[in-house]
């Protein structure tokens, strides 16, 4: 099922030094429709900036350092994708749609090129993520509703030291001057309420039980198993203080929001940059200490455990897999290293591969997804176990998030380390997931659980409670 959605927004005069890009005029976008509907066409100019650019009266410098970029959005319908101090922030619609089932990569991929068929699109930058880009966050799985796509209608991108600003409108609309207000600082948490999620942490263990004796029954050799809770916020939740804490606090994720998802995800499922492929493969866990010593004999031992490297294994396997399809001169490391997180410590394994087609990156991670990391092995049998016993609809958690341009490239990561933030702003629900295999303990399993929701809980607030 496919479904689109217009939105007005206020425009926002902008001009880029001496270049006059016009300004951000009332946009409309799809009506609803059971399939991809023609788009209204757009006008895209994408041009670099050097120093400063001004909205209305409001001059904001070029994006340099960590939070820099994240520093640009306004509070409402804003999208980030940064990974140390680089990447793309965005906000406005110029349009959106809702995909859902199998087919909602290929459902995607189809309204974005009927989109860029209705485009006029001036690109004076020429790199990856300039021009009209998408923003976009799948479900995990196919049976769940809410895979969306978003066209934003101001981006402003860094890569490599250089900036650069998209601006798209309507074509057949006037440009409406309407002046915005500086862009307030983001709004600090309240007083933070933790709830049990869909299961409480004793239920939670004795479904990690129930698989490791469907496991050891020789049913599957690996499935992933999530688990929520829930943060009731008083005052709502800026999402962009948020998105600045968890940039700082990891720079070497990839930060993210897109469409009330937010995280700062260290797995990166694929990146496309022309015919280079590259994915990064997570699966094997430790939690830190904070204490050298102890840290590094903690990351021999994960190196040394024969469960963390059979669960690695499975999910290396699945993920070189799929892009042998479409890629050739794959490069895949013998042995994992260990990625050192401020919270955690994983095995960690990056694979190549230059494409031998012509395959989008919608294409790239409709091919990928789901990996052994957070589904299992054999796949289908691991998806099957978790819509049986797991007990909740993950919706967007664990799919693939990120951006894709008109040219094919782009990123998406697996969004780990997320919460879903409830239209009103009130609720979280924070998401974790651990690989169980035949070697698991359901109460270490659970401590890795704790292990990965501190990133958002203490974005939220310092010495959270244990869930």
């Amino acid at each position: 099922m496919v479904t689109g959605l217009g939105r007005r927004a206020a425009g926002w005069p902008c001009r880029l030094g001496w270049l006059a890009l016009g300004s951000l005029s009332v946009s409309t976008a799809l009506t609803a429709a059971p399939e991809p509907a023609t788009p209204t066409a757009a006008r895209v100019h994408s041009t670099f900036f050097a120093d400063s650019i001004f909205l209305s009266d409001v001059t904001v410098s070029a994006p340099a350092g960590e939070g820099s970029l994240l520093s640009l959005l306004p509070v409402d319908h804003s999208f980030a994708w940064v990974r140390e101090g680089e990447g793309l922030v965005a906000w406005g619609v110029a349009a959106e749609v809702t995909v859902s089932g199998d087919e909602r990569f290929s459902r995607a991929q189809r309204w974005w090129n009927d989109w860029l068929r209705s485009a006029d699109i001036h690109d004076e930058v020429g790199l990856p993520g300039s021009g009209p880009v998408a923003f976009a966050s799948f479900t995990f799985d196919p049976a769940s509703d809410g895979s969306r796509v978003v066209i934003p209608r101001v981006i402003i991108g860094r890569r490599d030291g250089r900036s650069w600003l998209t601006i798209i409108d309507p074509i057949d609309v006037d440009p409406a001057m309407e002046a915005i207000a500086p862009v307030p600082l983001p709004r600090e948490p309240g007083e933070t309420i933790w709830q049990e999620g869909t299961r409480t942490a004793d239920e939670w263990m004795a479904t990690v039980s129930e698989a490791i004796t469907r496991i050891q029954a020789g049913e599957l050799d690996k499935v992933v198993l999530a688990r929520d809770v829930i943060a009731q916020v008083q005052g709502g939740v800026d999402s962009r203080a948020l998105l600045h804490r968890l940039a700082a606090t990891y720079p070497e994720c990839w930060t993210f929001s897109v469409s009330g998802l937010v995280g700062a995800t260290p797995e990166l499922l694929v990146r496309r940059t022309g015919d280079v492929v590259t994915s990064r493969v997570l699966a094997g866990t430790v939690k830190r200490r904070g204490e050298a010593t102890a840290d590094a004999s903690l990351a021999a031992a994960l190196l040394g455990s024969g469960k963390d490297l059979e669960e690695h294994e499975y999910a290396v396997r699945s993920v070189a897999r799929a892009l042998s399809t479409h890629c050739t001169d794959l490069d895949v490391p013998a042995r994992p290293r260990v990625l050192s997180l401020p919270n955690v410590q994983h095995l960690a394994t990056d694979v190549t591969g230059h494409l031998v087609d012509d395959a989008p990156v919608l294409a790239l991670a409709a091919s990928l997804h789901p990996t052994a990391a957070v589904c299992g092995t054999p796949t289908e049998r691991a998806l099957s176990l978790i819509r049986e016993i797991e007990g909740m609809d993950r919706g967007r958690y664990s799919g693939p998030v990120g951006w894709f341009d008109a040219q094919g490239d782009g990123e998406f990561g697996i969004a780990l380390r997320c919460a879903e933030i409830s239209a009103d702003s009130n609720t979280l629900r924070l998401f974790a997931g651990c690989g169980i295999v035949a070697g698991s303990d359901p109460e270490s399993e659970l401590a890795e659980s704790r292990a990965k929701f501190v990133p958002v809980r203490d974005a939220l607030q310092p010495e959270p409670p244990r869930a």
